[in-house]
């Protein structure tokens, strides 16, 4: 029997009205904060993954799902996240001409070769936002965090925790960078395999790890949080502030880097208590520069993605989310000479707006009311 591949489910039809309820809450709250839709395909070129998401990151470097198109004339990749797609539709339809700001939002499926385990698959559908301007005002971030929390505790989702950090950005991380390094190298032959090839690739990475045996060597480590540029502390500083202005509760996570490498500044992530280890339900941050790396214009961004089966996953109850699909109508035919009767009833009523049930089994008005 062919069944799913590992990594991928079947949403049935008695699951799938969550799945509805979440998808229009999501584009009710995008629609009130100004988002329009914005859909790209399912693959693009794997260069822009590459040049995008970073060459060490571990989606680019274990996860995507990569392949040659059938002449072999290009290297293809099922997209893997959705920010870099995003920039490289808003650089070739030249959108930044549209508007100073950009709104823009998608829900589509994502791919990586992870290792399934709950809220974890290789096909995951996931929701995401990102505000594309020419400024890096820190109330943007403050906004994006008001609808996203809103929208969360709005579900009923307890426990919910939001953390934030500052990764600088091109003036303060090189020079912090440097001295990262320098202590990574000093404590490498306590860190696993990854860890020591991070540390000379890409060494905010090593904040990543999972590993348990690595946790006290990166907590021995120093933190950009205190190496920011001024205009950077001046930047995180205001967006702590405008959090509190909206009464949105927060802590500084000073080792929170995210596994891409275009975040600038900020970063952020929103965890629930209810999921155990994998407790991520959304999380992005500022890419300032990404657009440039594309060869597109300056651009400031700001963004997030939010996994929906980890979502659903979070929320206590979601009986309370769905939509009565049952028939309103149960028309029970006896005999051949009624069916003529029954589809016109039925259609008519259907017409209106009724959902209607039309049994064709030909069954006993007694079998027919249980049915019913």
């Amino acid at each position: 029997m062919i069944q799913a591949i590992r990594g991928t489910y079947d949403v049935l039809p008695a699951d799938v009205g969550v799945w509805h309820a979440i998808e229009d809450r999501l584009r009710q709250t995008f629609h009130v904060y100004g988002f329009g839709e914005i859909r790209t395909p399912m693959f693009e070129a794997t260069e822009l993954f590459i040049r995008g998401v970073g060459e060490e990151t571990d989606i680019v470097s274990k996860e995507m799902y990569t392949f040659s198109d059938r002449d072999e004339s290009k290297s293809l990749t099922l997209r893997p996240e959705g920010t870099a797609a995003v920039i490289r539709a808003y650089i070739e339809h030249q959108l930044y001409n549209e508007a100073r700001m950009l709104k823009l939002y998608y829900i589509g499926p994502m791919f990586r070769r992870e290792r399934p385990q709950k809220g974890r698959y290789r096909q995951h559908v996931q929701a995401g936002a990102e505000v594309l301007s020419n400024t890096d005002n820190p109330a943007i971030e403050a906004e994006v965090m008001e609808m996203l929390t809103k929208f969360l505790t709005g579900l009923g989702i307890p426990d919910l925790e939001l953390s934030i950090n500052s990764v600088g950005d091109r003036e303060c991380r090189p020079p912090y960078i440097q001295s990262l390094k320098t202590e990574i190298r000093s404590r490498t032959d306590r860190l696993c395999e990854d860890c020591r090839r991070r540390g000379e690739k890409n060494p905010l990475r090593v904040f990543d790890c999972k590993v348990p045996s690595c946790q006290p060597v990166i907590a021995e480590l120093p933190t950009i949080t205190d190496r920011l540029c001024e205009n950077c502390r001046s930047h995180f500083e205001k967006f702590k502030s405008y959090l509190i202005a909206r009464d949105i509760s927060f802590r500084v996570n000073p080792r929170l880097v995210r596994g891409l490498d275009y975040y600038t500044r900020t970063t952020f992530e929103i965890t629930s208590g209810r999921l155990g280890s994998q407790n991520t339900v959304a999380g992005g941050g500022r890419y300032d520069g990404l657009s440039e790396e594309l060869d597109g214009p300056p651009a400031k961004g700001f963004g997030f993605g939010m996994g929906l089966e980890r979502l659903i996953l979070s929320i206590p109850d979601t009986a309370h989310l769905v939509p009565d699909y049952q028939p309103e109508y149960f028309i029970a035919p006896i005999g051949d000479a009624a069916f003529d009767r029954a589809t016109l009833l039925a259609r008519n009523l259907r017409t209106a707006g009724k959902r209607v049930y039309v049994d064709f089994d030909a069954r006993s008005l007694k079998s027919q009311m249980r049915l019913a």
